[in-house]
C-alpha cells in the first residue's frame, strides 16, 4: 500500500478477521482462475522501484500504477514506456504478455497537496519569497505553523505552482494515450510528518522512493480541506478535458468528497424522468425511435480508448469532469455509495476494494455491506501495495475470493465480471 500506511508487520496478506481465510476459501471455491485475467485497479509499485522488475513474472494480468508526488511522476512514466499497455486488445490474448502489463496514472495525492499553490486564484497564497513561503503554509495548514513552530515551514519544500504541474500532467497524458489521472482526492485524517531527524536519516530505507513518511513521527498540522479540494478539482478538470478516467482517494470526508466531485459536473446532470413522464415517453415511443443523438454525443465526448489511431480520429468535447471515476479502497457507508450511482450522475462511478485497507484495518463488516450494495458492473479490486511481486498477487487473489463470496458469485464467473469491469473503467 502507500508507504505512509504500511502496517508494522509488513505487507503480507492477512486473513480476513472473523471470516474465511484464503485456505478455507480455496477449499470452498476451488483453484483460482488466473487464466481469466486479474487486474489491479490501484497500486504503487514505483514506491519500491526494484520491485518493478518482478511485474513481467506476476500472475496478475495488468496493474493500474499510481503516481502521487514530485518524486514518482517520472518513474511511473518511465516504467510505462517499458511495460505500458499500448493496445487494449493485447489483454484479450490467452497468452500472458511479459511486456504490456501496466496502465500509468498521473496525479498529485492529497497528502502532498501542501506542496502546490493555486496560482490561478485571485489571491495566490505564495509569491516566491521566503516570507511568502511562510504565508502559504500558514494559510493552508491547520494549525498554522507560525503558531506552533515558526521553523516548521522553513523546512518544507518551496511550493510549486499548480499550473506548472497540470501542464506536465497534460504532457504525460499525451505521451501515454491510455493513461489515467491518479491518485487524487481529499483526506481529512492525514497529518504532515515532522522533518527528518538524524535518527530518522539513519533508519531510512534506500530501497524506497523518496518523499514518503518512512516512519517519521507526525506533526499536528493538517492540510485545509478547501486547499485539498482546489487541487483535486483542478486535476479532475484535466481528466475531463482529455477524456481520461480518474482514481480518487477519500478518507473521513465522504460527504465533502461527493460535493467536490459533483461541483465539477454541475449543470451536466442527466435528466431523470418521473414515472408519469416515463409513461408519456413510452406511449409516444415511435416519435423518438429514430433519434439516437444522446448516445452519439456521449461517444463523441468520451471515445472508447482502443488505440492511438482510432482515438485521434474521434472528436472529444471536453467536459469539466472525468467520464469514469474509481473511488479506491472505498470506506464510506452505503448511503454515501448510493449518491454516486443515482441516475442523474453523468459520470460512471466505480468502487474498488482492497484487503490492505478495507479488511486490514478491521472494517470488514462495513466493507462487506458496501460490496453487497455496489452494482455488479461497478466493482473493482485492488492491492494498494507499494511493492510488486508475489505478495501483490496474493492480495489480489484474496480480495477476488472475498468479493465473490460476498456477492454470491461463482469464482470464475466473478473474476470474469471483475475483469470486464476493469476494462470498462480504464478504456471506456
Amino acid at each position: 500500500m502507500c508507504q505512509q500506511h504500511t502496517p508494522e508487520d509488513g505487507d503480507s496478506p492477512r486473513p480476513v478477521s472473523g471470516d474465511l481465510g484464503n485456505d478455507e476459501l480455496e477449499k470452498s471455491q476451488g483453484p483460482f482462475p488466473w487464466d481469466v485475467g486479474v487486474f489491479d485497479a490501484h497500486c504503487h509499485p514505483t514506491d519500491t522501484i526494484a520491485s518493478v522488475a518482478s511485474i513481467p513474472h506476476m500472475k496478475t494480468r495488468a496493474l493500474t500504477v499510481m503516481s502521487t508526488r514530485s518524486q514518482d511522476q517520472y518513474l511511473v512514466s518511465d516504467v510505462a514506456a517499458q511495460q505500458g499497455i499500448q493496445d487494449p486488445n493485447v489483454l484479450s490474448s490467452p497468452q500472458l504478455s511479459t511486456e504490456y502489463r501496466i496502465v500509468p496514472c498521473f496525479g498529485w495525492h492529497p497528502w502532498f497537496s501542501y506542496q502546490l499553490y493555486d496560482d490561478s486564484a485571485a489571491d495566490p497564497t505564495y509569491d516566491g519569497t521566503p516570507a511568502g513561503k511562510t504565508a502559504h503554509y500558514d494559510a493552508i495548514l491547520a494549525p498554522s505553523p507560525s503558531s506552533k513552530d515558526p521553523s516548521f515551514s522553513a523546512r518544507l519544500p518551496d511550493p510549486r505552482p499548480l499550473s506548472e504541474f497540470l501542464s506536465e500532467t497534460r504532457s504525460r497524458l499525451e505521451k501515454h494515450p491510455l493513461a489515467l489521472i491518479g491518485e487524487v482526492g481529499i483526506d481529512r485524517a492525514f497529518r504532515l510528518p515532522n522533518s527528518w531527524t538524524t535518527g530518522d536519516e539513519a533508519r531510512r530505507d534506500e530501497g524506497l522512493t523518496p518523499g514518503g513518511r518512512e516512519g517519521r513521527r507526525l506533526s499536528p498540522h493538517r492540510v485545509q480541506l478547501s486547499h485539498q479540494i482546489a487541487i483535486l478539482q483542478a486535476q479532475l478538470r484535466v481528466a475531463g478535458e482529455m477524456g481520461r478516467a480518474a482514481s480518487v482517494h477519500g478518507v473521513q470526508a465522504h460527504g465533502a468528497l461527493y460535493e467536490a466531485i459533483a461541483e465539477c459536473w454541475k449543470g451536466h446532470e442527466k435528466v431523470v424522468l418521473s414515472r408519469r413522464q416515463q409513461k408519456r415517453v413510452a406511449e409516444g415511443a415511435e416519435d423518438f425511435s429514430s433519434s439516437s443523438s444522446e448516445d452519439e454525443d456521449e461517444e463523441e465526448e468520451y471515445p472508447r480508448q482502443t488505440n492511438r489511431e482510432e482515438t485521434k480520429l474521434k472528436r472529444i468535447k471536453p467536459k469539466p469532469y472525468p467520464p469514469r471515476i474509481c473511488l479506491h479502497s472505498f470506506s464510506g457507508p452505503v448511503n454515501a455509495l448510493e449518491r454516486y450511482v443515482h441516475p442523474s450522475v453523468p459520470a460512471k462511478i466505480y468502487f474498488s476494494f482492497s484487503i490492505a485497507v478495507n479488511w486490514g484495518s478491521g472494517g470488514g463488516e462495513k466493507a462487506g455491506e458496501a460490496v453487497r450494495a455496489v452494482p455488479d458492473d461497478r466493482i473493482l479490486v485492488e492491492s494498494d501495495l507499494h511493492e510488486a511481486g508475489e505478495s501483490m498477487d496474493q492480495h489480489l487473489e484474496q480480495i477476488c475470493r472475498k468479493v465473490c463470496e460476498i456477492k454470491g458469485w461463482g469464482l470464475r464467473e466473478g473474476v470474469e465480471q471483475l475483469a470486464k469491469n476493469w476494462k470498462e473503467f480504464v478504456f471506456g
